[in-house]
């Protein structure tokens, strides 16, 4: 499976951005998909997930303002940021866990998509 990431870009403190993911059709059942950022100089960190029945996590640094939602239909997740901070500028990854179902051993899946850039910063 791969994975399309998009929306990111500049944006003034305070403002808001939507950031998409879209999984590219393949035989793998997707389990959890989200978000991780990297910031400069820092490591990589997560920042967003929710599970194929629709159950989100999110890291404490963003709850409150980032809302992550998906579409099944369409294997893409969505990740609504409000109230940016310059903090939250970052290189965004989208990730996904899956995988091939009636394989045995199961074989799981961990893909990554390429990074779309956010900045916050006026």
């Amino acid at each position: 499976v791969q994975l399309q990431a998009s929306g990111g870009g500049l944006v003034q403190p305070g403002g808001s951005l939507r950031l998409s993911c879209a999984a590219s059709r393949s035989s793998v059942s997707i389990s959890v998909m989200g978000w991780y950022r990297q910031a400069p100089g820092k490591q990589r960190e997560p920042v967003a997930f929710i599970t194929s029945e629709g159950t989100p996590n999110y890291a404490d640094s963003v709850k409150g303002r980032f809302t992550i939602s998906g579409d099944n239909a369409q294997n893409t997740v969505f990740l609504q940021m409000n109230s940016l901070k310059p903090e939250d500028t970052a290189v965004y990854f989208c990730n996904a866990e899956g995988y091939y179902p009636g394989t045995y051993p199961i074989r799981y899946i961990n893909t990554w998509g390429q990074g779309t850039l956010v900045t916050v910063s006026s």
